[in-house]
């Protein structure tokens, strides 16, 4: 790592042309930055990444909190570099054996969020455990794939719904483990990490 480390992490040596892909600006905090920094990472053969952006709390609160001005601004920032880290990945020959995973905590409501009996000034959404969406690509999924649907207002999945554990289930098979063989005993039962409903979605699967 001490000899790898100082080259994966210089992002000035890449071509203008990856530069501007990604839109980054070197010596600065950016997402753009992080994700051309993956794909070195993963050209140096580290095998888990992760990519952290704050900001996506969408309650309404405030401006950078809220739906129509706050997150527009934050899908702007995003777009762009995720774009160019799949399509970077991709000419490389990287992308068939990388798993993107691209996801957060949980749902939100598609009504106003409300708080104290009081409107929002700004338009904003509350946390939603009955309908999440999330995207992969690469390492085995199948391209363009859509799988499970919401009803008409957003509000709880009608169609393929799945859990967590199948979630779970389904990026450890494409990663090659059997999830049903991660047990351990726990006051006298074996448990495993994807529980006892989990299953992989092969609707998904290349």
């Amino acid at each position: 790592m001490q000899i790898a480390v100082p080259e994966v992490m210089d992002i000035n040596s890449e071509p203008e042309s990856i530069k501007e892909m990604y839109g980054v600006k070197p010596g600065e905090e950016s997402f753009a930055n992080n994700c051309l920094l993956a794909r070195k990472m993963v050209e140096e053969g580290v095998r888990f990444v992760q990519l952290y952006d704050w900001g996506w709390d969408t309650h309404g609160t405030n401006h950078n909190t809220s739906v129509d001005l706050g997150l527009r601004n934050k899908c702007r920032e995003i777009d762009r570099p995720i774009t160019a880290l799949l399509l970077d990945l991709k000419q490389r020959g990287l992308l068939d054996e990388t798993l993107i995973v691209w996801g957060g905590e949980f749902g939100r409501t598609p009504m106003q969020e409300t708080r104290e009996g009081k409107t929002n000034k700004f338009k904003g959404r509350d946390h939603h455990g009955d309908a999440f969406t999330m995207w992969m690509a690469g390492g085995g999924i199948k391209k363009g794939a859509l799988h499970g649907a919401t009803d008409e207002i957003g509000f709880s999945g009608v169609e393929g719904r799945v859990s967590v554990h199948d979630i779970q289930a389904t990026i450890l098979h494409l990663l090659g483990f059997d999830h049903e063989q991660f047990t351990y005993d726990y006051q006298g039962r074996p448990f495993r990490l994807t529980d006892v409903a989990g299953n992989v979605i092969q609707e998904i699967l290349a």
